[in-house]
């Protein structure tokens, strides 16, 4: 579940028409937007959503409307056809005469029936292609206002949300509501194809209509008291779901552990249980409809038996003849079917209404990292980073950094060096504004960080983490995922400055090789490598490399250092060092313990002056071994 904390409103969505930097995005968007007031009822936020679809809905329901009253036109043309023309008081009066006027009549009659079916079909499949063609582009569109606002989000939602909630949300819930977004005015349509029924029931004979709706009342109590009791159960069924979803996708993404701990069967007793919780859910949810979908479904065969009960006394008394009252049964029947349906609406209602309200948890969250009024795009020309009097922690907890600051000149090469825990990875994750300080400021050239547009601060600033993330998609493209329009000879380079050039070369497809899912098909080294090779290619005249060759080989790093020896040349770089042969890239090394700077120097100056300095570098070191 999502925190219960939620803000007021939705702020304002990002038009992803127009991204941020003034590049037009081949990517339109969804149509309409979720109404942001929380006060509302669920059906009434997601309106526009669907009201952007209206035309080919409204298309849909008319054609589903017509396709019910050519239906309901059937047993009245019947009736009219047995009157007319097999009438036994006609054909008495005919005897011995010719009977073909009789014969025209009921061949006329026929061929109207006839023609009124075929209309029926044609009317109804059109209904259903609009209608699906509506759905399934419903479904798109709210799958895509969910995603869209997932990449808005800011990491702090990611640090406390398990991906598997968000991966059910996306799916199942949205499946949910586009289900019922769709199909219940469609089954509302069947319950006014039951009421022009009813008309005709009057029609016919207003006394036995009125007898025939004797159960209203009784059906009216128990689908209010149906739907009263669906609800928590939808609400359970949809969490639970999301549940396995996460217990899934944890195994799926941490196989690797799972396996070298020998866990599997312990992975699968959770899963288990998990899974017994929603066989629960659903065992509740079927015993509920068990108990009270009878009563919905049968009840109007009460109706059906006090019409046959008085219509069969009143046609014993003349007062109504056969075909009428065969002509009534059968409206009776079809207004059973709305009936039917009633049962199922209630149903898919409050699946509906608990999956909008999982999926509102989420279009709720308001980012905690947001672009300030008249931001502007960060034009470079030196590269100065400044940290300044920093004190920041994450979400509620302590302070990781306090009182920091710190001066990198413009082309420098500066290592962060601390023992695990001292804050060097925070500050990698600052700059770029992943997170916001919660006192001091970080300007780039003097510009605030929270001044300036995200895009342009994340194209100035490239950062390698020390766990890669590669995408199920081949070298090249992972390498040209910062810069699409990358050319083949450019994506080459960027792979030899990050001595990745010779092993993909070595590769079955070389560059147009397909990794697995995250890169794993791949070493760690090299998907560093390719992870370095990535960020280089934007050229960011700010580099930040976080432990970015932990994993590489020390004869390897030493070819990736010459490379970037010469790369780094004008380019302010923050290095996170763990070994010494990574501390060697800089010119200055700043000491960080418990949040703050304890000393700066070069490398050779901290070693002779600053006992820390020896005493974390043997930390980190053995820590690497």
């Amino acid at each position: 579940m999502l925190a219960p904390e939620k803000p007021t409103a939705s702020a304002p969505r990002r038009n992803f028409a127009t991204p941020y930097g003034g590049v037009r995005s081949k990517y339109k968007g969804a149509r309409a937007q979720i109404l942001p007031h929380q006060g509302q009822t669920w059906w009434r936020r997601i309106l526009p959503v669907i009201a952007s679809h209206r035309l080919t809905f409204i298309v849909a329901i008319v054609f589903s409307f017509l396709s019910l009253v050519l239906q309901t036109l059937v047993p009245n043309m019947m009736r009219n056809a047995i009157d007319s023309s097999l009438n036994p008081i006609k054909i008495l009066a005919l005897k011995g005469h010719s009977l073909a006027p009789l014969k025209s009549e009921l061949h006329h009659q026929v061929l109207i029936i006839i023609l009124v079916g075929v209309l029926t079909g044609i009317t109804g499949l059109i209904s259903r292609q609009y209608l699906f063609y509506t759905a399934y582009n419903l479904e798109a569109d709210l799958r895509t206002l969910i995603y869209e606002h997932m990449t808005w989000l800011s990491f702090s939602f990611y640090d406390r949300v398990q991906s598997g909630q968000l991966i059910s949300r996306a799916n199942s819930d949205i499946r949910s509501v586009q289900m019922y977004a769709t199909f219940a005015p469609v089954i509302v349509v069947q319950c006014l194809g039951g009421l022009i029924s009813f008309g005709f029931m009057l029609y016919i004979d207003w006394r036995l209509a009125l007898i025939s709706m004797t159960v209203m009342p009784l059906l009216w109590f128990v689908g209010i008291k149906m739907r009263q009791m669906m609800f928590p159960i939808s609400w359970i069924t949809q969490a639970r779901l999301a549940d396995v979803a996460t217990i899934v996708d944890e195994n799926i993404n941490g196989v690797r552990v799972v396996k070298s701990f020998a866990q599997e069967e312990a992975e699968i007793n959770r899963l288990a249980d998990a899974a017994e919780k929603v066989a629960w859910s659903y065992i509740k949810d079927a015993q509920i409809r068990g108990q009270w979908s009878p009563w919905i479904q049968n009840l109007p065969q009460i109706g059906l038996a006090l019409v046959l009960f008085f219509g069969g006394w009143m046609v014993i008394d003349h007062q109504i003849g056969i075909p009428a009252i065969l002509a009534f049964n059968v409206y009776l029947l079809m207004l059973q079917a709305p009936f039917m349906m009633i049962g199922q609406l209630v149903m898919m209602g409050q699946r509906a209404k608990a999956s909008a309200e999982r999926i509102f948890e989420i279009l709720d969250e308001t980012p905690n990292i947001t672009e300030r009024p008249g931001a502007y795009d960060l034009e470079l020309s030196r590269g100065e980073v400044d940290f300044s009097h920093v004190r920041f922690g994450y979400a509620d907890g302590p302070d990781i950094l306090n009182d920091f600051s710190a001066h990198i000149n413009a082309g420098e090469t500066v290592a962060l060096v601390g023992i695990t825990g001292s804050g060097k990875s925070t500050l990698a994750r600052l700059l770029p504004r992943f997170y916001d300080v919660r006192d001091g400021a970080i300007t780039i050239d003097g510009h605030d960080v929270r001044d300036v547009t995200m895009t342009s601060l994340r194209r100035t600033v490239g950062v390698v983490l020390d766990e890669p993330f590669l995408f199920s998609i081949s070298i090249a493209e992972n390498i040209a995922y910062g810069l699409p329009t990358a050319t083949h000879d450019e994506i080459v380079a960027a792979a030899t400055a990050a001595n990745a050039h010779n092993f993909i070369e070595e590769l079955p497809e070389g560059y147009d090789t397909v990794v697995g899912e995250r890169g794993y098909t791949l070493s760690g080294g090299q998907r560093q490598r390719i992870a370095i090779a990535r960020t280089l290619l934007v050229n960011p005249p700010v580099l930040i490399l976080d432990d970015a060759t932990s994993a590489i080989d020390v004869h390897v790093e030493a070819g990736i250092y010459a490379a970037l020896n010469t790369l780094l040349e004008n380019r302010t770089t923050l290095v996170i060092a763990h070994r010494i042969s990574t501390i060697a890239l800089a010119s200055r090394v700043i000491l960080l313990d418990q949040g703050r700077v304890v000393a700066t120097g070069t490398h050779e100056e901290l070693l002779a002056n600053t006992p820390l300095y020896s005493e974390v570098l043997a930390q980190t070191t053995s820590e690497g071994l």
